[in-house]
């Protein structure tokens, strides 16, 4: 028997301790915004995981500051085999506190729906026990090495370096964030968040409206360009999401402003876009127009180390009786950030589900042996 196959037999034998441990992270409540839940499910999780696996040779914990803080865990490998494998896995969601109370994790059938079980809390019980299945089946393997990040969702400004440290000391990153149903991520979008605020001058819009320049107008015409600025042909979307301005029915107004979203798959595209939102003028002179940009994440694009690696994914897929294929996304996740330095990322390793972000997210309790045994695969791999 291989050893993927033997992987996905022991998880699917232990499946309903794979999936207590999955109830005990998505029972602790983790948005974003909330440092004292992000605090708490940290602290319950240290015990938990150390139960599970030992006490790490490596702990840190990196401050975030008003974020999540960031969780270093490292497990020696196999005796004999250097390197190290990095999983980044993020523990907040999206969901505020007290989404439990009428969307406890359920199972009904094959589905598993709960709020952050796909985004990405799957993937951590995964990291676990990928490592407690190499363990068990004396798979030879590299140190395990466990990021855990509590910004994800919010742009990864605190988590970021200690990422991109992380990784920089890695063989080769995994991020089990959701994988495209069942298929592996190795190229998504990147993305730039623009904040354009329009300054104009306050009158009455009956008695004096010469005596304006409105806000509202002026934004309304910037809009124009801003869209016009999107080329689908080369992969370059751009949303406005939200305008809002003006404080009556009856004034000319004083101010407007829009949140603007930019996906590119092509760094010089995402240059280029950058370059005409900060050379965004006004119409009207008497308006003045302040744009600020954050450039968030950088577009993931496969290297041939990369590619290398999707063969092998390819091979255990067909080891399991399944075909796993890349699909590109639009969406961003951390491994933008390991991939635009040029090192190895495999993403999409997480549940098999679907609905992230959504009040129907859910995963296959069935995908959980496959996915474990598809991460420790390409931990097997390494040795190689």
């Amino acid at each position: 028997m291989s050893h993927v196959r033997a992987v996905h037999d022991f998880v699917e034998k232990n499946i309903e301790s794979v999936l207590d441990d999955l109830d005990r992270l998505v029972s602790l409540e983790t948005p974003s915004s909330d440092r004292r839940l992000l605090d708490r499910f940290l602290r319950e999780f240290e015990p938990f995981v150390e139960q599970r696996l030992g006490t790490p040779a490596k702990r840190q914990l990196h401050n975030g500051g008003d974020r999540g803080d960031v969780l270093d865990l490292t497990w020696e490998g196999s005796p004999g085999v250097e390197g190290t494998l990095l999983s980044v896995c993020h523990y907040d969601t999206v969901w505020p506190e007290g989404t439990l109370a009428d969307w406890p994790l359920t199972r009904k059938g094959d589905v598993l729906t709960g709020p952050g079980v796909l985004d990405m809390k799957a993937g951590i019980v995964q990291t676990i026990w990928m490592v407690t299945a190499l363990r068990e089946l004396a798979i030879p393997h590299p140190a395990i090495r466990l990021l855990l990040t509590g910004d994800e969702e919010i742009g990864s400004s605190a988590s970021r370096p200690h990422i991109e440290d992380a990784a920089s000391e890695s063989l080769l990153t995994l991020i089990a964030e959701p994988s495209a149903g069942g298929d592996i991520k190795v190229q998504r979008k990147g993305t730039v968040m623009a904040d354009i605020t329009v300054q104009g001058v306050e009158s009455h819009a009956g008695l004096d409206p010469e005596k304006g320049a409105s806000a509202i107008h002026e934004l309304a015409r910037l809009v124009g360009r801003v869209a016009d600025l999107a080329d689908p042909e080369k992969g370059t979307t751009i949303n406005v999401g939200i305008i809002n301005g003006g404080s009556g029915r009856n004034v000319v107004a004083g101010t407007a402003r829009c949140e603007v979203d930019v996906r590119v798959q092509d760094a010089d595209e995402e240059d280029r876009v950058v370059a005409e939102l900060e050379d965004l003028a006004p119409y009207d002179s008497r308006c003045t127009v302040t744009t600020e940009i954050d450039r968030n994440r950088p577009p993931m694009n496969p290297s041939e180390r990369v590619n290398e690696l999707v063969a092998v994914v390819e091979a255990i897929g067909n080891e399991l009786g399944s075909t796993i294929s890349t699909k590109p996304v639009g969406g961003a996740s951390d491994g933008n950030f390991i991939a635009a330095l040029g090192l190895p990322v495999i993403d999409g390793l997480g549940g098999i589900g679907a609905g992230p972000h959504a009040r129907h997210e859910h995963i296959t309790v069935s995908g959980l042996p496959r996915q474990t045994a598809v991460m420790a695969g390409l931990a097997a791999h390494l040795t190689k």
